[in-house]
This record gives C-alpha cells, structure tokens and sequence, in this order.
C-alpha cells in the first residue's frame, strides 16, 4: 500500500478570535483544537504528520510536541513521525504546503491536507476520502459537502462526466458560479509528485493576492489528471470556528457526540448540557454522571462510580464503585469503594486502596494511602504513607516542606491520629500507636504507644479580662 503523509495548515493567526492565543490551540473539552487532527491523522494511518507554523509557531509547537501521543499512545506515537515548517508570511494555502516541498520532494505516496481548525473532523471521514481516491486511480480527491447557504466558500466546478475541473473562490466567481451549492470543505488528498510538479505551475493572480491551493486543481485538470469529489453529508465536521461564539457551538457539537456515545455505552449522564467529557476519557458500564462534572485527559472510570455533582476529574484512574462529589482530581489513582467529598481536592501522585474515605476539605498530595483508611475532614497530607486501617483526625497536618525540601510522612496499619495534631517530617508513627489530639510530633512514635505533645492546661479562676478591669 502507498505510504501516506498527512499536512495541517496551523499558521493563522484567527483574528475574530480577538486572543493573543494562535487559533490552533484554543481548547475544546480540555485539548486545543489542533491535537483533535494530529490524531486524526496518526488513526487513518499517517506516517508523517507535517504541521505548518506562522503565528505564536513555537507556542504551538511546544503544546503539540507536549500532548504528543497522549491521545493516540506511546507506542503509536514513538513510530509516528511528527514534524514543523514554518509559515513566516502567510500568502495563502497553495504557499503554506509549499513550505513542505524539501519533505515532500523526499516521499512518495498520497498527501493528506488538513486544518488545523476543524476539530470535528473524523478520522472515519478522511479515511473515506482516502479510499475513494486510491479505488479509483485519482490524482487527487477533494472533500465537499452541499450548503442551502454557501456564502463565502469556493464553488466545486464538475464537467459532464461528474470529475472537478476547477475550484472558484467566492470572491473571484461569476454570478453563475455563485449558484452552485457544492462546495470545498479544503481537504485534499494529493498523489505527491503530482501536487509537487502542480505547485510550481500557481500564480497569486487573483483578488487576494495569494497562491490559492485550490489553483492545483485547475492545472491538474488541465493536464487531463482525474479529479474526484467526495461528498460529505456531515457539513458540520468541516465548519472550524472563526470566533467565540462558534468556537462554543463546536465544544458544544463535540460534547453532544460524546455524551450520548456514552449513554448508548450504559453510562446514565443526569444533564448531558451540563456536563465535559474529553474525547479520550474511558467509563464503565453503569456509572453515573451528575451535572457539572469535567471528565479531562486519560482519566478512565470504572463501572458503577457516582461521580458529581460539580467535579472535575484530570488524567485519574477511578475504580470500581466509588463516589467523587463536589470535587477535584488531578493525576491520581483511587481505588475501588472509595468515597471522596465534598470539596476534596486530590493532587498529582496520590495512590488509593479500596474503601478508602477522603472527606470534605480536605487536600492530599503524593500520597499513599492502605485499605479501609479514613481521612475524613479538614486535613492536609502531603508526601504521606499510611497503612490499613488508619483514621486521621480532623484538623491534622503533614508538615511535609522545611522551606528547601520536601519530608516524607510515615503513618502505619490501625494507627490514630487525634484531631488538630501536627505530624513534622521526615517522621514515622507505629502500627496501633495513637497521637494525642493537639499534639505537635517531631520524633518517631513507636508501636501501640501513646504520644502526647502540648503545653499543661491551667485554669485561673475569679479571672478579669483587661477591659473587665478598666470598667
């Protein structure tokens, strides 16, 4: 099979965007746009994506090469071949794939060409345009799709015999050419040597002064090279947004698509309007959604989980269930018949056994936590160990920081922590030991004992507070 390479123009700037962010990476359900088409491409089989830069280039650059296979996996990602060129004056869609020549004049095969700004494009619909164009021999395949309103998009221009002839943008089309409905979405497949050879044969002689891609076209039409069109019925995949205003009807879109996949999976999602799932996010069978939860990132659920109301869950592992209300989970691993919340906030590192409670205001950081353990209010634990069968008052603090360095806390099996206590890393408390409410501990506590630290309650009666005595 042909090798295929994939290209997506990202150098524009977006200026109804009104936003010193490039275009490409405002985010949709917590990924920028742009990462929605990398993937894309890598899933219908690129070996190479080239991705064109101009505007805020390393920016972008920077946030892509971050989420770099985060959607697609590690493997797939590392024998993917992700690369930039840069768009320095952005004169028209025709010159930003000319930015790739050097790389393209080095491959062979079929070019995909994409934007970076369409986000709601599936890979099953390039996939389609893909095969069209091999099946029947075509030097190049265009994406189209019929519009009831096609103000502002380049008409496609079809002979007897149903093959493109030529693509007329708006601005330069005859009052005729104007009446036609079908139109060009601007996804190309390319036979490469046939794109390269087309490329040098463009002019920018018409009203924007740009060299139009869409000019390729009409020379490999005029060369006698077969020009298919392959409609699509799904306009709204190929309708990027231009402003805020649209840029939140395609959240919207893209939401609506994910949460009912995911009600037709078994998954009971209370206010679908109400509620963010990204698109990588995995769910059991017979969970439930409440409203106002963000599901972001890797984050996988397990099966019957109540997560919500109000929740924002990022790159976590919640397993079978458990319960997350009112709350924030950042990179962390919850185990099974764990109750979380309200107003629980679980940070980066956090691992959790089964029946686990982490209850309200409280804050946890890289921390381990056994079977049966119970941190139920108004505590921190930071850089912390604690075994089965532990119960922290409320109140309590790891003072896991010296001002240079972090200090790790070691709390083992059936220990209690009495409330308000103080536990100052590095220090380890025993198994069954207990810490007296109050207590500020700086020195190992051994097993089954008993340790108290703070002052010697005096009681003063008859007592006259100063203002008392100036009466």
């Amino acid at each position: 099979m042909a090798e295929l390479t994939s290209i997506i123009l990202a150098a524009g700037q977006g200026t109804r965007m009104n936003s010193s962010l490039p275009k490409v990476l405002h985010p949709l359900l917590g990924r920028p746009m742009l990462q929605y088409i990398v993937d894309a491409s890598i899933k219908v089989g690129s070996s190479r994506t080239i991705v064109v830069v101009g505007f805020e280039g390393q920016q972008v650059i920077d946030t892509i090469d971050q989420g770099h296979g985060l959607g697609q996996g590690q493997a797939q990602a590392q024998a993917h071949d992700l690369q930039y060129v840069w768009q320095k004056q952005q004169l028209g869609t025709g010159h930003a794939v000319m930015m790739a020549q050097e790389i393209l004049s080095k491959v062979d095969g079929d070019l995909l060409v994409l934007y970076g700004d369409t986000p709601l494009l599936r890979a099953e619909t390039i996939q389609e345009l893909l095969k069209t164009k091999r099946t029947q021999q075509a030097a190049a395949a265009v994406l189209t799709t019929q519009l009831v309103e096609p103000k502002g998009f380049g008409r496609i221009i079809r002979n007897s015999a149903g093959t493109i002839q030529g693509i007329i943008e708006e601005k330069d089309a005859s009052t005729e050419e104007r009446k036609i409905t079908e139109v060009n979405t601007g996804v190309y497949c390319f036979e490469i040597p046939l794109l390269l050879k087309a490329l040098h044969e463009i002019t920018p002689r018409n009203a924007q002064g740009e060299y139009y891609l869409t000019d390729v076209i009409k020379v490999m039409a005029g060369k006698g090279l077969r020009v298919i069109g392959v409609v699509t019925a799904a306009a709204e995949e190929v309708m990027g947004p231009n402003d805020r205003i649209q840029l939140a009807q395609t959240e919207n879109f893209l939401k609506q698509a994910i949460n009912q996949r995911w009600m037709s999976s078994g998954v009971t999602i209370q206010d679908p309007s109400f509620t963010y799932i990204g698109p990588e996010v995995e769910i059991g069978r017979d969970t439930t959604v409440l409203p106002g939860t963000f599901l972001q990132g890797k984050t996988i659920i397990g099966e019957h989980c109540i997560i919500g109301p109000h929740t924002k869950i990022i790159d976590s592992v919640i397993e079978h269930h458990t319960t997350v209300q009112f709350s924030q989970i950042v990179q962390a691993h919850l185990g099974p018949e764990n109750n979380v919340g309200p107003y629980t906030y679980v940070r980066p590192g956090t691992v959790s056994a089964a029946k686990v409670k982490i209850g309200d205001f409280v804050e946890i950081k890289n921390c381990q936590i056994g079977i049966g353990t119970k941190v139920p209010h108004l505590t921190y634990l930071g850089d912390s160990e604690l075994g089965a069968g532990v119960n922290i008052g409320a109140g309590t603090i790891t003072c896991n920081y010296d001002g240079v360095s972090k200090h790790r806390t070691v709390i083992k099996d059936g220990a209690f922590i009495g409330s308000n206590a103080n536990l100052v890393a590095p220090v380890t408390i025993g198994e069954k030991a207990t810490i007296g409410a109050g207590s500020t501990i700086t020195k190992e506590v051994p097993d089954n004992a008993l340790a108290v630290a703070r002052s010697k309650q005096e009681v003063k009666t008859g007592w006259r507070s100063p203002r008392e005595r100036e009466k």
